[in-house]
């Protein structure tokens, strides 16, 4: 009786030990998007990487692969047959088409930091979003994320989902709604070299040139 005694308080012991611990590693919604947004917001200086997935009505889904450093971004995919790049330094945008070898020039919006395009939303997330866990793997966190009632953005989409890698709190991908399209963040890895998103007019030097710029901002 008295091994049975001990046997049963060793077992309590240790799945009292057991739940501590895991008590103590739990996480809140709220603190792995808090985690995440504090890696995105030290790392964003050094360049944004990410494939952009588009789902348009008619058009289907187009797959585009991102580069964003500071107010200089490139962005390069295959759209109807064409593969195209657009560079754009936040004062000129050119588009180069490989198909017609034709390289159109028109002046930028100036949105083009990094913070200022759909990425932005891995940090709106923790702005004016109730958080829920939705799904939790050995490796990551799903999160919901749907728009609190007194979020007075009205551009922003009403839900989104955040995955979040364990252990590193970087994140994965994030899918969302925008004026009835879908869009989906994924593959995103940080550290741009400048020379990438940095447009050379020496590099074409037999392209079809449109030039769409007024006269005075040439």
């Amino acid at each position: 009786m008295q091994n049975l005694k001990s046997f049963l308080k060793r077992v309590f012991t240790s799945c009292l030990f057991a739940l501590l611990t895991v008590t103590a590693f739990a996480q809140t919604p709220e603190e792995i998007i808090s985690r995440m947004k504090a890696i995105w917001e030290e790392h964003q200086n050094e360049g944004i990487i990410m494939t952009l997935d588009t789902k348009m009505p008619l058009l289907g889904t187009i797959t585009m692969r991102e580069y964003i450093l500071g107010n200089k971004f490139r962005t390069e995919g295959k759209t109807l047959g064409i593969f195209a790049t657009v560079w754009d330094d936040g004062v000129t945008v050119y588009s180069y088409a490989d198909k017609t070898n034709t390289l159109k020039i028109k002046n930028s919006s100036g949105k083009t930091a990094a913070g200022d395009g759909d990425e932005k939303l891995f940090i709106k997330v923790s702005e004016g979003y109730d958080l829920s866990i939705k799904k939790e793997t050995a490796d990551s966190w799903l999160i919901l994320c749907k728009k609190s009632k007194d979020n007075p953005d009205d551009v922003l989409p009403d839900k989104m989902e955040v995955t979040v890698a364990k252990g590193t709190f970087f994140p994965i991908s994030l899918k969302a709604k925008v004026v009835g399209i879908g869009i989906t963040m994924r593959d995103i890895s940080f550290g741009v070299n400048e020379d990438y998103v940095t447009f050379r007019m020496e590099d074409f030097p037999d392209v079809v040139v449109e030039d769409k710029r007024e006269e005075g901002e040439k």
